[in-house]
């Protein structure tokens, strides 16, 4: 297999000339002082991160200081990003659904510290003690100790009814014991909307729409890429795959929506930053939550890792992230999904927010989101492009050199125990469901969750271990082995998630973060 590289100097060379080449994304305008000379660091941006598409919002005062799209909703076209553009914005829609479950505890109807049971009483985990104890806070504050189930990907039984995710999560374990951490958790989340639907008689993606798009005046904005509709002024999902930034395609995770579904604009996304600054709880005269359910939203829940006293503390509260930046109080959140990446920053002491998104995941919105707070707050410029720029590289040259070994451990010239066809079958795991191996033109083909757009082609790697590349190019691939019983017959299948990369870019493998799962064989041999 040929190593993938980061993307060679003349190649971004092309991406540069290429975005030069296109029509501006909006017109020259006066950029207010804090934020001169901003496009001209995002545009050099892009070209080195390769981003075909990115836009940026920043409200300040309870006023929009900027909204502007860059770049093109998909690479090889010319229609160009703005502010209304829509993007998935991912992980980012927790605090959407935190604000969901707010409105009922306002309403008298929740309280955060309801056992999830009361209101789901099928609900269960892998502990009784848990199941009864678990709360609704303990679900959005991700102090479950139940992680991520195939990775960042989203890819667990994505066409099964939320219902079923429900009813088999009882069947994972946990990563650490109850209360004693953070472990994210997507599915934590799918189960908070479930209770979103549970109290208001609403799904969860009802309830969102109504009760908070509506009133906040976000029309544009979804909850599923099932409505974005074939013209619609809607970026398009890229990922750098082998060194090149490819378009792929959209996917539908919505049976885990309320963690990640989301798709807004940045000019929408102002309305919601405004809501949680000034007034909390309150915009252009709309009073959508009370101050003390913001508040509790915005407070620490659940301590995240810190370096002791030398470094900064840091925590999740309920749907945001809350730590400081140069002395003041900051809340944020992080969203990345197949090809979609988002940052949404506020710093309510300065009534300062900012979201950054891209149809490509990169760190560069790191780096941008920090030098817009550094202008607003009177910082001297800094180095955050070369920094994060610089960090990045040496992640992805670790991140192959440990790629690279695992090439070097692959045995060759071995071959499987018997014919391909040994090793075709129907394996079922209580956790992971159904998937069926069958053989096609010569190669062995996992169908999973008898979906057709989850399937995974083997390569011989070796003995009875096989690599796997899913049709789905974002996905990339996956390590399965097979074994035998002592009869002789292949009677288990063995899958190795991977639920965190060590580095995207550089593949689903190799990984620190995995979880293998063993699926028996139900049809005999």
């Amino acid at each position: 297999m040929t190593s993938s590289r980061p993307l060679h100097r003349r190649s971004w060379g092309v991406v540069l000339l290429a975005a030069l080449l296109l029509p501006a994304a909006a017109p020259t305008h006066a950029q207010a002082p804090p934020l001169q000379g901003l496009d001209d660091f995002i545009e050099a941006g892009m070209a080195e991160w390769g981003i075909p598409g990115l836009a940026v919002a920043v409200v300040h005062r309870d006023e929009v200081v900027h909204s502007r799209g860059y770049g093109v909703l998909r690479s090889g076209e010319e229609r160009p990003v703005d502010e209304h553009t829509l993007f998935g914005i991912a992980s980012v829609s927790k605090a959407f659904t935190a604000a969901a479950l707010g409105i009922l505890v306002d309403e008298g109807r929740l309280d955060w510290d309801d056992p999830v049971i009361r209101h789901l009483p099928e609900f269960r985990l892998y502990d009784p003690y848990v199941t009864e104890t678990v709360t609704v806070r303990d679900l959005l504050a991700h102090r479950v100790g139940v992680g991520r189930m195939t990775g960042n990907r989203i890819q667990w039984l994505p066409a099964r009814e939320r219902t079923e995710l429900m009813a088999r999560i009882r069947h994972l374990g946990p990563e650490q014991t109850f209360r004693n951490g953070y472990v994210y958790s997507n599915v934590m989340y799918m189960v908070a909307g479930e209770v979103v639907r549970a109290v208001s008689g609403q799904s969860w993606d009802e309830f969102v729409e109504e009760r908070i798009f509506r009133p906040l005046g976000m029309d544009r904005s979804n909850t599923s890429v099932t409505r974005i509709v074939d013209g619609e002024n809607a970026a398009w999902p890229h990922q750098e795959i082998e060194g090149e930034v490819v378009p792929i395609p959209r996917r539908n995770f919505d049976n885990v929506g309320a963690s990640a579904s989301i798709n807004s604009s940045v000019d929408q996304l102002t309305t919601w930053m405004r809501l949680h600054l000034g007034s909390p709880g309150e915009v252009d005269g709309i009073r959508l939550l009370s101050p003390g359910v913001v508040r509790e939203m915005h407070r620490a829940q659940n301590a995240l890792g810190d370096a002791g006293l030398s470094g900064g503390l840091a925590s999740y509260g309920l749907g945001w992230r809350v730590s400081h930046y140069e002395g003041r109080r900051m809340s944020q959140h992080g969203g990345a999904t197949d090809g979609m990446n988002t940052t949404l920053v506020l710093l309510p002491e300065e009534e300062l927010g900012l979201v950054v998104v891209t149809n490509t995941f990169n760190s560069f919105t790191g780096a941008l989101a920090n030098r817009i707070m550094d202008r607003f707050l009177g910082v001297e410029d800094r180095p955050w492009d070369r920094n994060f720029r610089d960090s990045y590289l040496a992640s992805y040259e670790r991140a192959m050199a440990a790629r690279d070994s695992v090439h070097g451990a692959r045995e060759e010239g071995t071959t499987p125990s018997g014919p391909l066809a040994d090793f075709t079958g129907a394996f079922y795991d209580s956790l992971y469901a159904d998937v069926e191996v069958t053989l096609e033109e010569d190669e062995l083909v996992i169908t999973f969750w008898g979906d057709d757009d989850q399937v995974l082609t083997l390569e011989h790697w070796h003995r009875d271990t096989f690599r796997g590349h899913w049709r789905n190019p974002a996905q990339r691939n996956e390590f399965v082995w097979f074994t035998r019983d002592d009869s002789g017959d292949v009677n288990q299948l063995h899958i190795r998630w991977t639920l965190r990369p060590l580095l995207l870019q550089a593949g689903t493998y190799p990984a620190n973060y995995t979880r293998t799962v063993t699926l028996h064989r139900t049809d005999g041999s």
